[in-house]
């Protein structure tokens, strides 16, 4: 999180579970940034990231991990979708470093 207050970058974490289910994972993971909870899934679907998925052949309604980097003035600069966690930070980073 220094790294990316360093840059002036601000770390927020989406997601349609309950702010307890949320808590409970901030814990489990030890994460200092904050989690909104977006139950009705209105944010989520606004950006883009609850879409159609499969799994063994299965297909259902579900959030693909992704993260969006948003400049100060509002505009989308970035999107990775179908993040994958390792590695995943130093390319944020590096873009963040780029912009």
């Amino acid at each position: 999180m220094d790294q990316f207050n360093k840059l002036g970058a601000a770390v927020i974490g989406i997601s349609a579970d309950d702010v307890g289910q949320q808590a409970k994972f901030r814990d489990k993971y030890s994460l200092n940034m904050p989690l909104l909870a977006d139950a009705d899934k209105k944010v989520l679907t606004a950006y883009g990231v609850f879409k159609q998925k499969s799994l063994y052949g299965k297909s259902f309604l579900g959030i693909e991990r992704t993260t969006i980097i948003i400049g100060k003035d509002g505009i989308i600069k970035k999107i990775f979708p179908k993040v994958k966690v390792e590695g995943h930070v130093d390319q944020v980073l590096e873009t963040l470093a780029s912009l």
